[in-house]
């Protein structure tokens, strides 16, 4: 395979800089690959390279061209064949690339578009170690707009800051969003900084597929992680915070939701309606605020435990009561067992009997280590009280919270 490198030299510090820009160089590297052809436009690279390259990019910063476009097929709306208006930044079409910064703070990807970075068609690509900045809301309301864009490809993006795409006109209400996948994508999401950005953290539309894990999605407009239509999606290990939504399960999606700090958002925390199955394990809900948990379809189905849902409902009710648990829908399609559900605002339960003391169910102080530091203390009521099918990394039963099951750390 071929290394593709990206690169801008600035010789000085002033805003106009000389760039040098080396088209080609043939010599013997050290891992081995005899051929280094060297680009100073990103997009150049990305064309000129052929599926199973390499692209490093040096540090700098790297503005797209943006380019309008019309899909045929609309991710989000009720008739997929509907025409979209949208632009792209940065395009991958036809071909798998490995593309690689040299760090998310020093390089930079300035998209100027909606579909800031677009895989389309390209199984087995991933994208890491790079910021991705500056997008450019598209008028038309049905675009989904966001910083990158996958459909029907094969995508891991990883390490990535994804931030300040926020750009919009005042006339729209949605905005741009973090990550997208469309018809028929699998990603894996992981290790990424999201944050400040105008639509929802992450989205999955119409038979994407997901593993989102160890994500930090902080600060932006709809739902940090929002699972709609048919997709499937594995969540693991993230933070989810001041959002104006938590995580949701939509339309016919299958969820299953653990170990994550849901926390500091304006509505609900965890939420599973349509015909959704979610499973929604070790995980704590804090601090959010209207409701912690919510079931909100007589169709939807699935399980709770082991969740720690703690000072919910802070703000005035908005898209539920203020709290702990709150169900809008039929409670008998889903276990409820072995959670702490505790001095939320309204509440710890509404619209269902309280299972406190039943089916292993408390509310009880936590004992957290700290206000910010979500570890059991030691004479923690939740520690070693969670469900006895789920045994913590030691074998132990489990805790409940984050840190307890199987994927805790």
């Amino acid at each position: 395979m071929r290394i593709v490198w990206a690169l801008i030299l600035f010789l000085c510090v002033y805003a106009k800089a000389d760039v040098i820009q080396v088209t080609s160089v043939s010599q013997a590297l050290s891992f081995g690959v005899n051929n280094k052809t060297v680009y100073q436009d990103l997009q150049t690279a990305i064309d000129k390279s052929a599926s199973g390259d390499t692209i490093k990019i040096e540090a700098g910063t790297f503005s797209a061209r943006p380019t309008q476009f019309i899909e045929n097929l609309c991710g989000n709306c009720q008739n997929h064949h509907t025409k979209v208006h949208a632009s792209r930044g940065f395009l991958i079409e036809n071909k798998a690339l490995i593309i690689i910064g040299s760090g998310r703070d020093s390089t930079i990807l300035v998209t100027g578009a909606g579909y800031g970075v677009l895989f389309i068609n390209s199984r087995g690509s991933q994208i890491s170690n790079l910021k991705i900045t500056g997008g450019h809301r598209d008028n038309d309301g049905n675009a989904t707009d966001a910083a990158v864009v996958v459909r029907n490809s094969k995508v891991k993006i990883y390490n990535c800051l994804i931030s300040d795409n926020t750009d919009r006109p005042d006339s729209l209400v949605v905005g741009i969003g973090g990550i997208f996948g469309r018809e028929g994508s699998e990603l894996e999401i992981s290790d990424n900084i999201i944050k400040n950005n105008g639509w929802d953290g992450i989205a999955l539309y119409r038979g994407a597929t997901a593993v989102i894990h160890d994500n930090v999605i902080d600060g932006g407009r709809g739902a940090g992680i929002g699972i709609t239509w048919d997709a499937v999606a594995l969540v693991y290990r993230n933070i989810v915070k001041n959002y104006w939504k938590g995580i949701g399960a939509f339309g016919a999606t299958r969820v299953v939701a653990s170990n994550n700090l849901v926390a500091d958002n304006l509505g609900w925390g965890i939420i599973v309606t349509g015909s959704a199955y979610m499973d929604v394990t070790n995980n704590v809900v804090a601090h959010n605020g209207n409701c912690g948990l919510a079931i909100w379809s007589d169709s939807a189905g699935g399980r709770f435990a082991n969740n720690i849902v703690v000072d919910n409902g802070w703000r005035d009710e908005w898209v539920c009561p203020q709290v702990g648990f709150w169900n809008y829908g039929y409670p008998d399609r889903f276990i409820i067992s072995h959670n702490d559900i505790f001095n939320n605002n309204g509440g710890q339960y509404r619209d269902m009997p309280d299972q406190t003391d039943r089916f292993g169910n408390i509310s009880a102080d936590p004992g957290f280590v700290a206000a910010d530091d979500y570890h059991l203390s030691e004479k923690s009521p939740c520690r070693d009280t969670g469900d006895e099918g789920i045994t913590d990394n030691d074998g132990s039963r489990s805790d409940m919270g984050i840190y307890g099951g199987p994927r805790g750390r």
